[in-house]
């Protein structure tokens, strides 16, 4: 992909915005959070300069093309409670995959749902991919269901894939297409 130039993605709750330095300390607190990354790939951080690393390779993969992170932020506050991103990009076929976390503290109020439905349409829209995919520990059920509300289709279960602090996981892969998200749009009523 092209390099990714700054974009805000509004939705009637939050702001989806680039990262920048000024995130360092949010992005410490949602990935230091051992219940927040019970199915994560990788283990909970400990070192604040995980934090300032992370920030420094996310802007060097908007300028690559690489990565697309936001940090989703509370229209009201600008408070930063989580992130969504697309990576993995494929531009001979037109696909990328998926990422997301929430700060604990904002579960259970349709956040999540609304922060992914605007990075999809931005995905399926401006960036004109065909296909997203998600990889999740088949035990996280609150991901899947939220994959599910947003159109995304089970397609697979593999066995033994990651290694995660020691701990042997399985992935569920999920996919969605464009035409699949255009035709659940097109079949939604006007709010």
């Amino acid at each position: 992909m092209p390099a990714f130039k700054p974009v805000v993605l509004s939705t009637p709750r939050l702001r989806l915005r680039f990262i920048d330095d000024g995130d360092v300390d949010a992005i410490f607190r949602l990935f230091t959070d051992p219940e927040a990354l019970r199915y994560w790939s990788f283990a909970p951080w400990t070192e604040r300069a995980d934090a300032e690393e992370d920030v420094r390779g996310t802007q060097q993969a908007y300028a690559d093309g690489s990565v697309l992170t936001f940090a989703i932020t509370l229209a009201a506050s600008g408070e930063m409670i989580g992130t969504c991103r697309l990576s993995k990009f494929s531009a001979q076929n037109r696909r990328c995959e998926i990422g997301y976390i929430l700060d604990r503290a904002h579960w259970g109020r349709g956040y999540a749902q609304e922060a992914l439905a605007a990075l999809v349409g931005h995905a399926f829209g401006p960036l004109d991919l065909l296909r997203i995919e998600a990889d999740i520990d088949p035990r996280n059920r609150a991901s899947a269901v939220l994959l599910e509300r947003l159109h995304f289709v089970h397609e697979g279960h593999l066995r033994q894939r990651w290694i995660v602090a020691g701990e042997v996981c399985d992935t569920d892969f999920y996919g969605l297409l464009r035409q699949d998200w255009d035709a659940a749009a097109a079949n939604t009523p006007d709010q």
